[in-house]
């Protein structure tokens, strides 16, 4: 048996391994990595220990936030695959008050992973419940928190601070991700009254809830939650990250923002925390780390957007940070958290909970994004939107040469993006659009909503293996596998052409230069999937090939018209890929000559596919025997019942696709100064381009099974908006 003095030798040594691995802890914490590290341990820690709580719970909601700001910025994938389990587990429903925020709090993140993976049933259910609500609001006051005789308990107004963080995150976010104006529009309105009912003029702090108006604490002073405000700061944040820069509210909120910070810098504690009441520490002596991780989330924040003077809040936010890092324990777990509550009150120091492991990790996405800006070369991007139109999943395109003037240190091997709201790296592709073997080109998406501008960071020094992997992927290859296809796709529709292996097996009259569609009811990749099944004209639930284009022009097929007629060639005779994606695949075909009414003509032909765009951009060159333009014909097939509408520079065909119950298909066209014409079988836009020179025009299809378009009026609708986004280019400045 161990001697007592053995016994306490061996306690001494592993309190003080202990004590050293919170010292290296503490110590790295203060560099980018050191602080992704502890975020993973505490988020590892909270999901090897579920809570007891409801999964739509508000306490759950508040921990995926702070999941998903980790799963932005770390390469392992475990984090957003936990919350996509989650949605997926709970069929994107929500809690079942209607009224009240904290059970729609969970949709926050519901439309966060939507902006990732665009999958409209992310948003069903928070959509259903957010307009009910705009066509059933409430006619309680602010003040109740069960409303007055005649009104029904529960049909509540937002009548205590915490449902700041609960709610409007959510409805602005809803707003983000639709362009939809009503959501942004009630949010603003009941956080005015909110603010207006529960916001202390003197003190700069919110109370709980009317309870409070009168009460003091031990010392005299007013009670103020310190959760309670955290509530409120993080919920500011995350409502400032969205609302547009020109928004005419905007300003107020700032200064809100700014009061609040100024007050609870003069209540931080020598440790770097706050206790459970702000104004009374005295009488609450220990750490709480729930409220103190909103606090340094918030002020973090505020000091990275510029908004906080740095010379005071940085070292204030540092402070805070490693103070919450001594609060972990070596195993991960979170401690010094005040149970659910609505007030003050004292607590057992090793208590934890998810809400306070979500600010936790909040906070330590904005410590992360405070070390990169300093620690690595950056520049901020400004991208404008002029039209008055909500542009969703738009490339956004910069030539590397226009970066390195501002940004000398950056290379194609080394550059990376982050959101500038908050910290989110983007994911980026470079192209090589000259095929010199050079990337001259950085392109990344994202979501711009009607005249706004929108900033982004460019690093300089990334390792861009250590970032998230991409949500979705563009793909574009040969497919020997199956007579020489060639194949490509996005997040929302497929395309095929002919290659010279079909000639040999089908035999020219039924094959050709035109353009194959595949149908698609999910985001991910599906061209391999249904190679592999050799089973296309079947709907699997996945994808279907339900189009028929034989030697036809099919989805945007090119011809020379001559003598009335379409002179078409055959299949492509070479190919090359030359991007890759994620973002943009890129590839060309090549056709051999072909006669066309007396002429020899060939023809290479680009096309690249964005994520997010149905349709492709086509670029064709012609070569030619003869002298003098040509008149070039790109088309879609209109097959029998088909029905054509038309309009400058546009036309789309809505027909039935083959097959049982397959539904309805889209084809549509665009053509910058091309002429349109019908004939019998065609829809054509007309052009005449000279030997040598590329014609561009865009082409694609949508389905009505699919994901996006359910009939005729919206399939037009995105054609004409394509259109108008083509001809107002976003503004690209490196500032």
């Amino acid at each position: 048996m161990k001697s007592k003095m053995q016994t306490l030798v061996m306690a001494m040594i592993g309190l003080l391994t202990a004590v050293g691995m919170l010292q290296a802890v503490e110590k790295s914490a203060s560099t980018k990595q050191g602080t992704l590290e502890i975020m993973q341990k505490v988020a590892d820690w909270q999901l090897a220990h579920p809570s007891k709580f409801k999964p739509t719970s508000w306490t759950n909601g508040a921990l995926c936030t702070g999941m998903m700001a980790l799963g932005d910025i770390s390469a392992d994938p475990k984090y957003r695959d936990a919350m996509m389990a989650l949605g997926r587990s709970l069929n994107w429903k929500l809690g079942r008050m209607v009224y009240h925020p904290d059970d729609s709090c969970i949709g926050q993140t519901y439309c966060e992973l939507y902006s990732l993976y665009r999958d409209p049933a992310m948003l069903v259910s928070l959509r259903e419940r957010f307009d009910y609500i705009l066509a059933h609001p409430s006619k309680g006051k602010v003040d109740e928190k069960f409303p007055a005789e005649g009104i029904p308990a529960g049909i509540m107004r937002w009548w205590l601070c915490d449902v700041l963080f609960m709610g409007p995150p959510g409805w602005i976010r809803c707003y983000g991700v639709t362009g939809e104006k009503q959501y942004l529009d009630f949010m603003l309105q009941e956080w005015q009254a909110t603010a207006d009912h529960l916001f202390d003029k003197e003190e700069h702090l919110f109370y709980r809830d009317k309870r409070y108006f009168d009460k003091r604490e031990a010392n005299g002073k007013k009670v103020f939650w310190s959760r309670g405000n955290g509530w409120v700061m993080g919920g500011l944040v995350r409502l400032l990250q969205i609302l547009p820069s020109n928004h005419p509210k905007r300003p107020w909120f700032i200064e809100k923002f700014r009061q609040m910070a100024d007050r609870l810098a003069d209540c931080q504690q020598e440790d770097g925390l706050w206790r459970a009441s702000l104004l009374d520490p005295e009488n609450y002596p220990a750490p709480e780390t729930s409220g103190s991780s909103f606090h340094c989330y918030a002020l973090t924040w505020g000091v990275n957007q510029g908004l906080l003077d740095r010379a005071k809040f940085e070292p204030i936010a540092q402070k805070a940070w490693a103070g919450l890092v001594k609060c972990v324990n070596p195993d991960g777990k979170l401690i010094h958290v005040q149970p659910v509550a609505g007030s003050p009150y004292r607590f057992d120091p090793n208590s934890t909970a998810n809400y306070a492991v979500g600010a936790f990790l909040l906070a330590g996405s904005e410590q992360y994004r405070m070390h990169l800006l300093q620690e690595v070369p950056n520049a901020t991007i400004r991208v404008t939107n002029d039209l008055d139109q909500f542009r969703p999943q738009e490339t956004v395109e910069i030539s590397l040469a226009d970066l390195q003037a501002k940004l000398p240190q950056v290379t194609a091997e080394n550059v990376a993006v982050m959101s500038s709201d908050a910290a989110r790296w983007i994911t980026s592709q470079l192209t090589d659009a000259d095929g010199d073997g050079r990337p001259e080109t950085l392109l990344f998406q994202t979501d711009l909503l009607p005249d706004q501008k929108k900033e982004f960071t460019v690093f300089a020094g990334i390792d861009r293996t250590k970032i998230p992997a991409p949500a979705l992927k563009t793909t574009a290859r040969f497919v020997p596998e199956r007579y020489d296809d060639f194949a490509w796709e996005n997040d929302r529709i497929a395309f095929r052409m002919y290659g010279p292996a079909l000639v040999k097996h089908d035999g020219p009259a039924n094959t050709g230069s035109g353009i194959d569609v595949w149908c698609k009811h999910v985001r991910r990749p599906l061209v391999d999937a249904l190679y592999k099944s050799g089973r296309y004209h079947v709907d699997n639930g996945r994808g279907v090939d339900c189009y028929k284009v034989g030697a036809a022009r099919g989805c945007g097929g090119t011809a020379v018209w001559a003598q009335d007629k379409l002179w078409t060639s055959g299949c492509f005779e070479k190919w090359k890929v030359l991007e890759k994606g994620p973002i943009r695949s890129v590839f060309e075909l090549t056709y051999a000559a072909w006669d066309a009414a007396g002429r020899k003509v060939s023809e290479v032909k680009r096309i690249s596919l964005d994520l997010g765009s149905n349709l492709n951009r086509m670029e064709s060159t012609f070569h030619t025997s003869g002298t003098g333009p040509l008149q070039i014909a790109a088309g879609l097939t209109i097959h029998k019942g088909g029905k054509v509408s038309h309009g400058e520079n546009w036309a789309t065909v809505w027909e039935r696709t083959d097959g049982k119950d397959n539904g309805m298909l889209g084809l549509g066209l665009v053509m910058p100064d091309g002429t349109f014409k019908q004939i019998k079988g065609n829809a054509l836009f007309l052009k005449q381009v000279e030997p040598g020179k590329s014609l561009t025009y865009y082409a694609g299809a949508g389905w009505s099974k699919g994901l996006d378009f359910k009939d005729r009026e919206s399939w037009n609708a995105y054609v004409e908006h394509f259109l108008a986004r083509l001809k107002s280019p976003l503004k690209v400045e490196v500032l």
